[in-house]
């Protein structure tokens, strides 16, 4: 239908341009001094009309060769953009295939062809890092130094990264600190904090920025939790020769990490050394009345009362009577009570349970004071043999 309809409306303009034609529309008549010219109405609108096109062309045409050195320049430019891309990508695909040589060389072409060369710079300084050529290295990172403001903080970031991967720690901390002091302390930055600090053992900056990254979810309660108990221990062991600032290390632990079982084992020997083992006694209770673990048991010989504890030991005893760890911290609280012959049962009960090294000493210590030498020498044999083996 829409054909036909077009159809219709062609002849009708056909016919209609027909008659026109076939009217006389009259003459037109150019004079000139001793020259006339005469043609045609319908001639002069023809050439009119086709005058005007050619006017209007060879305005377009002289615009375009105007414009020309215009257009070739943005061609130009165009096509060096895309070349600089190009190596661009070509650098990032060969660094990220191990190809550092082949990286460091696209990059360049990238830095040489681009108007923003920040990331062909990193690029070249991470790759000729990667092949261990310094003089390179500093000399991309002094373009990038030199040449780039916006960049400043990709810079610190990148310098912070390769020093640390050069164990330069304290390069890597002069770096992250300038990051720190200009305010930048998102998640990237604090990882690299906390790898710095745990390197230069700085226990107190180690406990902070691993309590931070677990707040912000950038470490899981599993991922977090050696960090912490490393830096908790590590704290602990520095101030051993202090009784009283062992315990006041002790009581800034969070109780939530004081919870975890790992440090207890390590933390009650250090405590007990410096005559603090006490303060660990109620969290060790709690942990094993909810939990049962022989191993905790047997380090509460090292921070319980001889009396209390003794009862508390003695409780437990009903529900694991053959649990060696407890069988080992009662014959020991018993000894620290002067009961000699329930320390000895303890002991031996413990033995036949599970033969350990700490319990035979433990025996040949109760029989050099009960002044059986022969049977303390034989413990001390048996401990010697277990440590050589």
């Amino acid at each position: 239908m829409r054909v036909l309809i077009w159809l219709i409306i062609l002849f009708a303009v056909a016919v209609g341009l027909a008659m026109l034609v076939d009217r006389n529309w009259g003459d037109v008549y150019f004079f000139v001094p001793h020259w006339h010219l005469q043609m045609s109405v319908k001639l002069f609108a023809v050439l009119l009309l086709i005058g005007f096109i050619a006017a209007h062309l060879l305005a377009r045409l002289l615009q375009n060769a105007a414009a020309l050195p215009n257009v070739i320049g943005q061609w130009r430019e165009r096509r060096r953009r895309l070349r600089a891309d190009s190596a661009l990508r070509e650098a990032l695909l060969a660094f990220h295939e191990g190809r550092y040589a082949q990286a460091l060389k696209s990059a360049g072409k990238a830095y040489a062809a681009s108007d923003h060369p920040a990331t062909a710079v990193l690029l070249a300084a991470r790759s000729a890092h990667a092949l261990r050529d310094e003089p390179r290295y500093r000399d991309w990172m002094e373009r990038l130094s030199s040449g780039e403001k916006k960049a400043r903080l990709a810079r610190l970031m990148t310098e912070a990264e390769l020093a640390i991967d050069s164990r330069n720690f304290e390069e890597a901390a002069k770096k992250l600190e300038t990051l720190r002091q200009e305010g930048h302390r998102h998640i990237a930055a604090l990882r690299l904090s906390l790898r710095v600090a745990s390197a230069l053992q700085n226990w107190e900056e180690v406990l902070k920025l691993t309590r931070q990254l677990r707040k912000h979810k950038a470490l899981t309660e599993e991922q977090a939790q050696p960090l912490l108990r490393r830096a908790n221990i590590e704290r602990l062991r520095e101030t051993t020769d202090s009784p009283d600032a062992l315990a006041r290390v002790w009581e800034t632990i969070p109780a939530k990490e004081r919870d975890d079982r790992q440090l207890i084992t390590e933390a009650v020997p250090l405590l007990a050394r410096a005559g603090n083992g006490r303060i660990v006694r109620r969290t060790l209770e709690r942990l094993l009345d909810d939990e049962w673990d022989s191993g905790l048991a047997r380090l509460y010989a090292y921070c319980a009362d001889s009396g209390s504890g003794l009862a508390k030991g003695e409780e437990w005893l009903r529900k694991h009577k053959s649990d060696s760890g407890l069988l080992f911290a009662l014959g020991r609280l018993c000894a620290d009570s002067g009961l000699w012959g329930k320390a000895e049962s303890y002991y031996a009960a413990s033995l036949g349970q599970k033969p350990e090294i700490d319990t035979h000493l433990a025996l040949a210590h109760l029989f050099d004071r009960l002044e059986r030498p022969a049977d303390a020498q034989r413990h001390y044999r048996a401990a010697a043999e277990m440590a050589t083996a």
